[in-house]
């Protein structure tokens, strides 16, 4: 059995940030202080839970805060399942539940950054979720542990605007494709002058395309990113 539910106990906030500890390595996304704040002052912070009873375990969490008022948005800070439960299917329930949650606060959009190079993430968030990409920055968060391995934060911005989930763009449409590798983040524990390799080829060739006006219009997991006029 499984249930997503608010985190709004002091315990239930800890084993959040455990989780994401956990997930995210030695440099800490977020404090269990802030946890609490974003909570109580009515954010979405909530857990996903498997088993019942004495045998429940907290095995993924999902953050995000309101953006300007008159913007109707969301941000997404993290949405994360610890390792061993990923690839069911739960970390788009807990999507979905956030989607449900923000149009029952007459929130319109969730906007998100991710790693471009990180594949099953791409592929989750433009291909599964329909979200959009509306912009790519270097260097976002400086250089730090956990999700980038000490190499630098390279970003993709993207937008799930929740009444109008984006469709794979037409085949016919698609006029250049850009490969990442298959699986970055196992690349990074075993070569990560390799990986590094790959975030400056792809900043270079990120920034060239977009350049020429090419917009990011979805992502396919053997071709890489789509690329429409």
């Amino acid at each position: 059995m499984r249930t997503i539910r608010d985190l709004d106990t002091v315990e239930l906030i800890l084993d959040a940030q455990g989780i994401l500890d956990s997930i995210r390595g030695p440099e800490r996304v977020i404090d269990a202080g802030t946890l609490r704040a974003l909570q109580q002052s009515g954010n979405y912070v909530v857990g996903l839970f498997d088993g019942e009873g004495d045998q429940e375990r907290m095995v993924g969490a999902s953050i995000a805060f309101f953006g300007a008022p008159a913007q109707r948005a969301m941000h997404s800070h993290i949405t994360a399942l610890l390792p061993e439960y990923r690839g069911r299917g739960w970390g788009r329930e807990l999507k979905e539940h956030q989607r449900q949650w923000a149009f029952s606060r007459d929130v319109g959009r969730i906007t998100w950054t991710f790693d471009p190079l990180v594949a099953r993430n791409a592929h989750f968030f433009l291909t599964v979720l329909g979200a959009r990409v509306t912009g790519y920055a270097v260097n976002v968060y400086g250089i730090f542990g956990g999700g980038d391995a000490g190499d630098e934060s390279d970003r993709l911005d993207v937008e799930w605007a929740l009444a109008d989930i984006a469709k794979p763009p037409a085949a016919d449409l698609v006029v250049e494709t850009l490969e990442i590798p298959s699986d970055i983040e196992s690349l990074r524990a075993s070569d990560a002058a390799a990986a590094h390799e790959w975030r400056t080829r792809l900043r270079a060739e990120m920034e060239e395309r977009l350049g020429r006006g090419l917009r990011i219009a979805g992502f396919d997991v053997e071709r890489g990113y789509l690329f429409t006029a």
